[in-house]
């Protein structure tokens, strides 16, 4: 590099730069044509020369993410010596940088989770680039791996509250490196208690086990930590404890088996292809609804009645009931409810790639539309029968969801609404209805504990409403 380009770096003078640059035009193409290199933008970077680094991107983008002869970008340098301001212009410009692996395949996160000053940087690169915290080192480590091994107990709190928002919470906390210790092991071997506890509550592995296999409970037996070991023997037996452990591995893995299949690559495509499907899904349920509520011939308006069937039975008219038979009722709604039901779950697919507390806020958004079509439908259906029909296909959607939940495709409270609506309906006219919802619960809370404590309150709320 030729050396007036290099002192200007150090200085941050921009008119020496461009003045290099009218002796050479091509100064910086050379630059950027070498593998290895300590261009002017490192050397700002290490230097902290924020007008001139920003003039350097503005030039030559590229430059950002090359690495120098000792393996650092330019990002990397600033976090390692300190200037957090330059490292926020840099990722601001391009926050694909914040990704950049240097020497160990370690990122600018990685290196920003070990300095306690840089926590407030921390949280600026996970809210730019969410997808940083899945990168690895080259030994297999994460985020969480170095924030356990450097004892960062904020740093670790600021992941778990990243992880709490995605939906592969468990895959990234469980991840193995390169000897299979996950950071629980790590945790367990430190006897680091808080982190522990930390780790636990964001879905860790207690039976996950390293290349030795122990697991993180025998690890700390190893070493006699007895905090550790009391933290993870937790409050329940062991055998209990393997016992859900298994199952819940089972379920997940036939769940997110069947979801792959089902919605194979729904979460590839692209946005203007998602919000156009978006739009006609929305059309669907709007005229299915609108069907619901508006049945051929209308309602019956007139005073109760009864009417021969063709079954030999005698058909009771009530106001508001469809005029339609059981069998044109039937014919017509099914049709119209599988178009509602397949509308409705391919609507909840496409949510995915959103944000997961808008994503959230849809998802009971569509658990209403869903309850107020199952009810519209159920009033007007003109028998027994007819209605028996449409509590099951809403039984059925209710048991999709719980599914589709287990594969983070919809939220927990957009299921347990449905499910608390349904609950008295089925009740009235489905009694096994009512117990399979419950069942689902039960089978869901060896899986999720969330749900066992759905099952206590609404029986606690069933038994205060018999009593009452």
């Amino acid at each position: 590099m030729d050396e007036s380009l290099r002192r200007a770096a150090q200085e941050g003078n921009i008119v020496e730069l461009y003045a290099s640059i009218r002796r050479n035009g091509d100064v910086l193409r050379h630059i950027d044509e070498m593998e290895f290199v300590d261009t002017p933008l490192h050397i700002a970077a290490a230097q902290g020369c924020i007008d001139f680094a920003m003039e350097i991107m503005i030039l030559k983008p590229s430059l950002a993410k090359k690495l120098n002869q000792e393996g650092f970008s330019p990002i990397h340098l600033a976090v390692e010596n300190g200037h957090k301001e330059l490292a926020v212009h840099l990722m601001q410009n391009d926050k694909s940088l914040v990704r950049v692996k240097g020497r160990k395949g370690e990122t600018p996160l990685h290196y920003a989770i070990t300095k306690e000053q840089n926590l407030d940087l921390l949280a600026r690169f996970l809210e730019a680039c969410p997808e940083c915290i899945r990168d690895m080192t080259t030994t297999n480590r994460t985020a969480l791996h170095i924030a356990t091994e450097s004892n960062r107990l904020e740093a670790l709190q600021l992941l778990c509250r990243m992880l709490w928002k995605s939906d592969d919470c468990g895959d990234v906390v469980n991840q193995k490196d390169r000897n299979g210790d996950t950071a629980l092991h790590m945790a367990a071997r430190n006897n680091q208690s808080q982190i522990l506890k930390l780790l636990l509550n964001c879905k860790a592995d207690k039976f996950a086990t390293n290349q030795a296999g122990s697991t993180a409970l025998a690890v700390a037996y190893e070493l006699n930590n007895r905090e550790s070991i009391n933290i993870l023997r937790g409050w329940s037996t062991a055998g209990a404890s393997s016992f859900r452990y298994k199952l819940r591995k089972r379920m997940s893995k036939i769940v997110t088996k069947a979801s792959a299949v089902i919605f194979q690559g729904m979460d590839g495509i692209s946005s203007e292809d998602r919000n156009a499907l978006l739009v006609i899904l929305g059309l669907l349920l709007t005229a299915t609804y609108q069907a619901s509520i508006s049945p051929p011939g209308s309602v019956w308006q007139g005073d109760p009645s009864s009417n021969f069937t063709s079954t030999g039975g005698y058909d009771k008219k009530e106001p508001g009931k469809s005029v339609m038979n059981e069998i044109d009722f039937l014919i017509f709604y099914i049709p119209a409810c599988t178009v509602f039901i397949v509308s409705f779950f391919l609507t909840l697919g496409l949510l995915k790639p959103f944000p997961r507390g808008f994503r959230t806020a849809l998802q009971v958004l569509l658990a209403f539309l869903a309850i107020s079509f199952e009810e519209a439908v159920s009033f007007i259906a003109p028998t027994y029968l007819a209605s028996l029909v449409i509590d099951t296909l809403s039984l059925l959607v209710f048991i999709s969801m719980m599914f589709m939940c287990i594969a983070y495709r919809v939220s927990k409270l957009s299921v347990l609404i449905l499910g608390c609506w349904l609950y008295p309906g089925l009740f009235d006219s489905l009694m096994t209805g009512s117990y399979l919802i419950l069942g689902c619960w039960l089978v869901l809370g060896l899986y999720d504990l969330f749900w066992i404590r759905a099952v206590v309150v609404l029986g606690c709320i069933s038994l205060i409403s018999v009593m009452l």
